[in-house]
């Protein structure tokens, strides 16, 4: 089983603008109730599609700058790089099949 893993500030370029796969980036603070409800569905898709896409969480609590260099202003915010490049987003606790069908064009 292959959790989210986690990302930070200083690791952010060499994970995710640096990575050869598409990455999906889960923003999240643990006082966020909509956050603990998409976690599960966020393992879930780097269960699915590991070897294909990598899964991060950032915690924006710890992590601001990130954050805030990508104008994350509500949470859970669920973004897709490829290639350094943000290429999709999603905001919100939404359902499984939202998640894999967005990823699914980046693949």
């Amino acid at each position: 089983m292959s959790a989210a893993a986690p990302v930070t500030d200083a690791t952010f370029k060499e994970l995710v603008l640096d990575s050869d796969v598409p990455v999906l980036v889960d923003f999240w603070a643990p006082w966020c109730g909509p956050c603990r409800m998409v976690a599960p569905v966020v393992d879930e898709i780097a269960e699915q599609y590991a070897g294909q896409v990598k899964v991060v969480k950032l915690n924006t609590d710890e992590n601001p700058n990130t954050a805030s260099q990508y104008g994350i202003r509500s949470i859970p915010t669920l973004m897709i790089f490829k290639g350094g490049q943000r290429v999709d987003m999603v905001v919100g606790a939404v359902p499984k099949t939202t998640l894999a069908n967005t990823l699914e064009k980046y693949l």
